[in-house]
């Protein structure tokens, strides 16, 4: 997935429909006051500009009440590594912050477009309130979240974007421009290849209009090859080991354990998270080996395990099928330990293509392994063994 940046986002939607308060991005601190000073006004947003949510929370978007006001808010922020409830425990460092003019408002709601993950189809989420706290709200049975299908997107129906609406609170003008924000944002989700489109909060101001005060939009990678213009806007996200790691065809994301973890599919291996969890112990990390990942890439993405000295066992979850097989990742294994010069406990669960081979890979680079025949024993047995 490819996330954009919040002004990144409200730029793109803006011909779709979407109304945002004016505003501008600014990399440095002069630069950001003088934003503050040509928007004119006395009450400003300054908002840190990261791909990880939770930045209110985290002191990432100021209120201020004057130019200069914002302009120490910016310096604060420019440069600052913020860590949110969504960042990691490295949290985020920021490099540019958006400038807005602070608007007074009477509601705020909560607006938002994804793919339903079992049926495929597009559904469209609302609340009568939106903030920051809207998840916890929602998994507490309170954010009063109202779904409706739009199908295959082609088109939403005007009575159902109206009823909507109407559960919403909102009627006459307010309810109108509602409807049409939600069918732009249809359009702009099939015509950008969107996986996600969110706008939290939305509010209504006092003279009916509705303004998308933060913007988070997600675009399918997949799809990039036909959207040449958002593919240029692509950055490498995420510390200096991520980043690496997805140069190397490999999904990864430092955590605090104990216990390295490998798996073939995000899927798989934040089950094996889970279970490493369930089973008492902490994980290290979670890595996800692409089915384009080669034995060289894997034994890298095995160099940052082995290269962590808090890693006590490693943990490796692989299904093979389809381009990666079992013996590519034993491989893998094998150069990563020759290479660094460390051995640690190896559990392994394996099953699919070439496990058996994968078997005498591993006995050939010298990898003694602690073989399991379910991924809940595995689980238990390298947990056990980090301690």
């Amino acid at each position: 997935m490819m996330k954009l940046h919040e002004f990144q986002s409200k730029q793109i939607l803006a011909p779709y429909g979407v109304e945002a308060p004016q505003g501008a991005v600014a990399i440095t601190a002069d630069e950001a006051g003088q934003v503050a000073r040509r928007l004119g006004g006395s009450r400003f947003a300054v908002k840190a500009q990261i791909h990880a949510g939770g930045r209110g929370r985290a002191g990432g978007v100021p209120i201020v009440s004057s130019p200069d006001a914002a302009e120490e808010a910016a310096r604060a922020l420019l440069g600052r590594r913020l860590v949110t409830e969504q960042s990691g425990a490295h949290g985020r460092v920021v490099e540019r912050v958006l400038v807005e003019a602070a608007v007074d408002h009477i509601s705020s709601f909560y607006l938002s477009l994804s793919v339903h993950a079992a049926s495929g189809t597009l559904v469209l989420a609302a609340s009568g309130a939106g903030g920051d706290d809207i998840e916890d709200r929602v998994l507490a049975g309170e954010g009063g979240l109202e779904r409706l299908s739009l199908g295959d997107g082609s088109q939403a129906r005007r009575e159902d974007l109206q009823a909507l609406a109407a559960r919403l609170g909102l009627t006459g003008q307010p309810a109108e421009a509602f409807r049409a924000l939600a069918d732009g944002l249809r359009r702009a989700f099939l015509e950008l290849d969107a996986s996600l489109i969110e706008i939290n909060p939305l509010v209504l101001t006092a003279d009916d209009r509705l303004l998308a005060l933060d913007v988070k939009m997600i675009i399918d990678d997949h799809a990039l090859f036909r959207q040449a213009s958002l593919a240029e806007l692509r950055e490498e996200d995420g510390d200096e080991y991520e980043v690496k790691a997805r140069q190397r065809q490999l999904n990864y994301v430092r955590m605090d354990g104990s216990v390295g973890i490998a798996a073939n599919g995000a899927g798989l291996g934040l089950a094996t998270v889970d279970l490493v969890h369930a089973a008492g112990g902490a994980p290290a990390n979670f890595m996800d080996i692409r089915t384009t990942a080669t034995s060289l890439d894997i034994a890298h993405g095995f160099g940052l395990l082995l290269d962590n000295p808090q890693v006590r066992a490693l943990l490796i979850n692989v299904h093979g099928g389809g381009m990666q097989s079992c013996d590519t990742v034993a491989e893998g294994l094998g150069i990563a330990m020759r290479r660094a010069g460390r051995t640690l406990p190896v559990v392994t669960r394996l099953a699919g293509n070439n496990a058996d081979y994968a078997r005498s890979r591993f006995a050939n680079f010298g990898c003694r392994i602690i073989e399991c025949p379910d991924m809940w024993t595995a689980a238990a047995k390298a947990v056990a063994a980090a301690r």
